[in-house]
Parts: C-alpha cells; structure tokens; sequence
C-alpha cells in the first residue's frame, strides 16, 4: 500500500474558506480506484505539543492498495479539478509519500 499525506496552508484560512477546501475534497478525491482508506479534516486545536507540527489548516490522507492506484489518482479528471478549484487560495502543500 502507499500512504499519501497532503497538508495544506491556506492563503484565506478563514473557517468558510477551510471548510471550502474540505468539501472540495469529499467531493473530488474520496472515491477514486484503488483508495483503501480516505480521510481529510483540519488541525486540531487542542494539540499543541512542542512535536506538533501546526503548520496547516487542512490534512488530506489516503491510503492506496498499490503505486499504481496512486499514480492514476495523480492524473485522474477529479483530481486535477480538485487542484484546478483550491489551488488560487493554497499558500503552501507539502505532501508525504510512504509504503504502508
């Protein structure tokens, strides 16, 4: 399996415009071939350790049963609409790629 994490640090992180995003991302990326586990959600408030990383408003992780599912995900239609809609407001993506 390959595990994809995106986090994402908003231009506008106003609650409507994180609450954009996550919708964006129900609507565009939950359902694509070989997605074994979907998730996306914004920063909990109440982890503030000095490990946590809080540089984001929204994570995105989704779990694929192969490189091949996550290589087709990467052109498939509703994911380049899904960055064609939300990017204009993305300050920063980083994205984390590893075998699970």
């Amino acid at each position: 399996m390959l595990a994809h994490s995106v986090f994402f640090t908003l231009n506008d992180n106003s609650p409507a415009a994180v609450r954009a995003l996550v919708d964006a991302g129900n609507k565009y990326l939950r359902h694509h071939p070989g997605v074994v586990f979907f998730a996306i959600g914004t920063l909990n408030p109440d982890l503030a350790r000095p490990v946590n990383d809080r540089a984001f408003e929204v994570a995105l992780h989704v779990v694929f049963d192969s490189k091949a599912s996550h290589d087709a995900y990467q052109v498939a239609p509703d994911h380049l609409k899904f960055i064609e809609e939300c990017k204009p407001n993305w300050k920063q993506v980083r994205v984390f790629d590893a075998d699970a």
